[in-house]
């Protein structure tokens, strides 16, 4: 079965609820958000009430819980540790977003690995791994890291590197991985052949160790190093990639996650696109489609 869905909206006053409303305003049957603000700290206390409600409301509509999915938020650097002060805060506040998401019966939260901001590759490895280590021993969510484009110090863009933040995690369980296909083009891998890209993942990493994948399109050329997303099928990776990513077999039961980009800022793009990757259908006039949706 198609598992899809996109990014949502977590507000203070609905919570879980109006994560899982505006998921299926979309026709999605997954989703995925965050607990807060993705660019700072500030958290609201989980609302057991709303939690429950949301939980019978996707029973009635067939979502299975445990292919929701939680992003940490952008400011957590786990590679970097030259500030001990600010390495510290951003492992309490990882071990406090974790927390939440077991509060919310969330099963797998995705992680940018990080930036070791000039200490080296290796470093930030080392940094990440530890950071894991000190949270993960008192949670019962998984984390995900997420593939990553490689834009400035990145640690993540190698499957080598996810591989050796892996063998780093003493609990080898609550680890995981989230593709990102515009991650995964701007890195340099090529997709077009997703099978092929599958294989040297299974035997670099494991293909067992994917719970996640973004579906994005991406504004830039393969091997570009940049992170901007595109619309579905409007980017450099193209519609059928995409669609051949989506129904790949070997991933038939990973939910897939749409994060592109608005159009002009005021349209919410998913419920065209949702349409569209039913459909197996590239719609010529997709932009336009979405701003009448």
């Amino acid at each position: 079965m198609l598992i899809i869905g996109s990014h949502v909206g977590f507000r203070k006053d609905d919570q879980l609820l109006g994560s899982l409303k505006e998921a299926l305003s979309y026709g999605a049957n997954t989703f995925m958000f965050y607990t807060g603000a993705p660019q700072n700290t500030k958290r609201y206390p989980i609302i057991d009430g709303l939690t429950l409600e949301a939980m019978n409301l996707m029973k009635e509509n067939n979502i299975d819980y445990s292919k929701v999915i939680v992003h940490a938020p952008y400011i957590v650097n786990l590679a970097n540790d030259s500030d001990p002060e600010k390495f510290m805060f951003a492992v309490n506040f990882l071990r406090e977003e974790l927390e939440r998401c077991s509060l919310l019966g969330i099963k797998n939260v995705v992680l940018h690995p990080g930036s070791h901001v000039g200490l080296g590759v290796e470093q930030g490895i080392t940094n990440i791994a530890k950071a894991l280590n000190m949270v993960l021993d008192t949670s019962d969510v998984r984390v995900l890291l997420e593939t990553m484009a490689g834009k400035g110090s990145e640690v993540g863009s190698k499957l080598e590197e996810i591989k050796a933040i892996i063998d780093l995690v003493e609990e080898k369980d609550k680890i995981g991985v989230c593709l990102d296909t515009c991650h995964l083009s701007d890195a340099g891998y090529d997709i077009s052949n997703f099978d092929k890209f599958l294989d040297e993942f299974d035997k670099i990493i494991g293909i067992d160790k994917i719970y996640c994948v973004h579906v994005n399109d991406s504004k830039n050329e393969n091997g570009a190093h940049k992170d901007r997303h595109e619309n579905f099928g409007l980017g450099h990776i193209g519609f059928d990639t995409l669609i051949n990513v989506i129904y790949n077999e070997r991933l038939e039961n990973v939910p897939k996650i749409l994060e592109t980009p608005y159009v002009d800022k005021d349209y919410p793009p998913y419920k065209v696109e949702i349409e569209m990757i039913r459909n197996k259908t590239m719609y010529d006039d997709l932009l336009e489609r979405i701003k009448q949706a």
